[in-house]
C-alpha cells in the first residue's frame, strides 16, 4: 500500500470527531484531501465553495458538534469567506480546510495559479482561528487544535490552508512531535462560574420577582433542562431570539417564543418586573432596532463577557456557561423563597395571574401572526402538520421565513432549527443539504425565496446528485420581496427587486427533480404531506402571485432617517 499522506491523516482526525461527511469542491490544490475522503468517509462535491461551509455549517448544527468543508485556495478560499462570516456570527464549530500553493513559493509574489495576497489574513478576518500547515509534522497537531477551537464556547470556524506540497508528503499514522518541536496544545477554557455573590444578588433579585420574564438566546440552546426548571421555580414565562428557539420546545405553554418586539411581547415586557436573559445578544432585528424597553430590574447571563451589559444595563452580570448557572440559580432561588428569608422575599412569590397573562400572551401573539399573514397561514400550518416532531427545517432569508418561519412555524428542539444568523441570503439551500446528510433518517425542509435560491441555484445539481430527503420550498414573489415592501413602503419607487424568475417546473425537470406546486390555501395540506411523504428531494413552489397578497406586508424593523413612523404613509398620514 503506499504511504499514508495528507489525506489519510484528515480522515484520521475527523473520524476521531465523529464526523462522517465532508462538504467541498475538488482542485489541484487538495486533491489529495479529496480523495482520501471520498474513498474512507463520504464526500458531497457542492457547486460553489461557500455551500461547502454552510452544508458543514448546518451539519454541526444539526448533530450537535462539528462539521468539515474542503476548498481551494486562492478564489476558492475567497468564495468561502462568507459563510465563515455566518459561521463565526452564529458561533458554530466548522473545520474548514482549504489548500494553498506548495510551501517553497509561498509569499512570493511570481503569481502561481490560485495564489493570492495573505489568504491566511484573509482567514484570520472571517474565522475564529486561522493557522497555516509550514510542515508535514506539524499537520496533525494543527488539524486536532483547529477542531478544539471550533468547538470552544462560544465557538466559530477554524481554517487551516494547508499547501499541496504538504498535503502529499507522507504521514505516519502513529507518529507524534518530538516533545522540543511540538506546537503547544490548545486547552480547553475552564467554564467560567459567576462568584457567589452576583449569584446571590441575581437570585435575590429573581425570587423577589413578582410578574418574572426569561428571555433565552443561543447561548441557552443546551440548557433546556435546566432553562425548564428555572421557568417553573420562578413560574415565568419565557421569550426567545431566533437563536434560541427550541431550547424549550415551542408548545409549552410556558413559551411566548421569539415575539418580544411585536405589540404582544412589548406588552407583556412592561407589565413585566424582572427579566433573566441567557445567552442573547438583543440584536437589532430582535429589538426593533433597539426601541424595545425591557423591564425595571435585568439579570443577564452570558459565557461571553464582552456581551453582559453591552446593549442593554444589567442589575446582576453573570459570567458563565448556561447549563449549571442556571442549575444554580435554581437551588438558590428555591432557597430564598422557601427559607427562612426576610418578609419581603416570601411574599415575592409570582403574581398569581401571571401564569394566565403569559397563557394569553402566548395564544394572542400566535392568532394575530396567523391572521396577518392571510394565505400563507396554511402553508405553515400544513408544514407542521406534515413534519414528524424531529425535522429540519431550514430558512433562507426570505420574507415567509422573516415574517412566520421565524416565529409561528414551531420548533421542539434547537438542532432542528437552522437559519442564516447573520441575515446573509442564499444560504438556505446549502445548509438544508448539510443537515439533511446530518439525519438522513428524518425530513428536512427548506424555506427560500426565488432570489435567495438564484443566488446558488447549481445546488439543485448537488441536491439531484445527492438525493437527501429534503423538500425545497421556493417562494416564488418575483424577486427579493423584502426590500420590495420597504420600497413601496418608504420611497416612490423600486430599485433592483423586481427579478427575473424561471420557470421552476422546467427547472426541477432538468435537474431531474420531482416537481409540485402550490397556487391556492386549498392545495397547501395535499400538497406538502405528498412531498414530505415521497422519498429524497421534491421542489414545491409556492406560487405566491397566485395564492395571493399577506394582509399585512412584512417589512423587517430597520430604521430609515427621514422615514414615516410606523403606521403611516409616505405622506406621513396614519394609515
Amino acid at each position: 500500500m503506499p504511504p499514508s499522506n495528507g489525506g489519510d491523516l484528515l480522515v484520521r482526525t475527523l473520524r476521531e470527531l465523529g464526523v462522517d461527511t465532508v462538504f467541498g469542491i475538488v482542485s489541484v490544490h487538495n486533491l489529495p484531501l479529496v480523495e482520501a475522503v471520498d474513498r474512507d468517509l463520504r464526500f458531497v462535491p457542492v457547486r460553489h465553495e461557500a455551500t461547502a461551509v454552510s452544508a458543514a455549517d448546518a451539519y454541526g448544527r444539526a448533530r450537535g458538534t462539528i462539521g468539515c468543508a474542503l476548498t481551494s485556495t486562492g478564489t476558492g478560499a475567497g468564495n468561502a469567506a462568507g459563510a465563515l462570516v455566518e459561521a463565526l456570527s452564529a458561533g458554530t464549530a466548522v473545520l474548514h480546510i482549504t489548500g494553498q500553493i506548495d510551501s517553497e513559493f509561498l509569499g512570493a509574489g511570481r503569481g502561481f495559479i490560485h495564489e493570492t495576497k495573505d489568504q491566511l489574513g484573509m482567514l484570520t478576518a472571517v474565522s475564529a482561528y486561522a493557522a497555516t500547515v509550514t510542515s508535514a509534522d506539524e499537520a496533525g497537531p494543527l488539524l486536532r487544535e483547529a477542531a478544539a477551537r471550533a468547538l470552544a464556547a462560544p465557538g466559530g470556524p477554524a481554517s487551516v490552508e494547508w499547501p499541496i506540497d504538504l498535503q502529499y508528503a507522507a504521514q505516519d499514522p502513529a507518529a507524534e512531535l518530538p516533545a522540543a518541536t511540538r506546537p503547544a496544545p490548545h486547552v480547553p477554557p475552564v467554564p467560567p462560574v459567576p462568584d457567589d455573590a452576583a449569584l446571590d444578588r441575581a437570585a435575590e433579585l429573581l425570587a423577589a420577582a413578582r410578574r418574572p420574564l426569561v428571555w433565552a438566546g443561543g447561548g441557552a440552546h443546551r440548557a433546556g433542562p435546566e432553562l425548564s426548571a428555572l421557568l417553573d421555580e420562578l413560574g415565568a414565562g419565557l421569550l426567545t431570539s431566533n437563536s434560541g428557539r427550541g431550547a424549550v420546545p415551542e408548545d409549552d405553554p410556558r413559551v411566548i417564543g421569539n415575539f418580544a418586539a411585536g405589540p404582544t411581547g412589548r406588552a407583556l415586557l412592561a407589565a413585566s418586573d424582572a427579566l433573566l436573559s441567557v445567552g442573547t445578544h438583543f440584536r437589532s432585528n430582535e429589538t426593533g432596532d433597539y426601541s424595545l424597553r425591557l423591564p425595571p430590574v435585568h439579570v443577564q447571563l452570558d459565557i461571553d463577557e464582552a456581551a453582559l451589559g453591552r446593549v442593554y444595563p444589567a442589575d446582576a452580570a453573570l459570567h458563565g456557561d448556561a447549563g449549571p448557572t442556571l442549575a444554580d440559580l435554581t437551588r438558590r432561588v428555591a432557597a430564598l423563597r422557601t427559607g427562612t428569608t426576610t418578609a419581603a422575599l416570601r411574599t415575592g412569590n409570582t403574581a398569581e395571574d401571571w401564569p394566565a397573562r403569559i397563557a394569553q400572551a402566548r395564544r394572542d401573539a400566535r392568532a394575530a401572526l396567523h391572521d396577518s399573514i392571510g394565505p400563507q397561514a396554511a402553508i405553515c400550518d400544513a408544514l407542521r402538520a406534515a413534519l414528524p416532531r424531529r425535522a429540519v427545517i431550514a430558512r433562507d432569508v426570505t420574507v415567509p421565513s422573516s415574517s412566520w418561519g421565524n416565529r409561528l412555524l414551531e420548533i421542539y428542539d434547537p438542532r432542528d432549527n437552522v437559519f442564516p444568523r447573520g441575515g446573509g441570503i442564499g444560504q438556505g439551500l446549502g445548509m438544508g443539504i448539510g443537515a439533511a446528510l446530518a439525519h438522513p433518517e428524518r425530513p428536512t425542509v427548506v424555506m427560500a425565496g426565488d432570489g435567495g435560491l438564484a443566488v446558488h441555484l447549481g445546488e439543485l445539481l448537488t441536491l439531484a446528485q445527492e438525493r437527501p430527503d429534503l423538500t425545497l420550498l421556493v417562494f416564488n414573489d418575483g424577486g427579493y420581496g423584502v426590500l420590495r415592501n420597504m420600497q413601496d413602503r418608504y420611497f416612490d419607487r423600486r430599485s433592483g427587486v423586481d427579478l427575473a424568475t424561471p420557470d421552476f417546473a422546467a427547472l426541477a425537470q432538468a435537474a431531474g427533480l420531482p416537481y409540485q406546486r402550490i397556487a391556492h390555501t386549498d392545495e397547501a395540506e395535499k400538497v406538502i404531506d405528498s412531498a414530505v411523504r415521497t422519498p429524497g428531494p421534491v421542489v414545491v413552489e409556492v406560487d405566491l402571485a397566485a395564492l395571493g397578497p399577506m394582509k399585512n406586508p412584512f417589512t423587517p424593523p430597520v430604521t430609515i432617517p427621514g422615514a414615516p413612523a410606523a403606521g403611516q404613509d409616505k405622506q406621513g398620514k396614519t394609515r
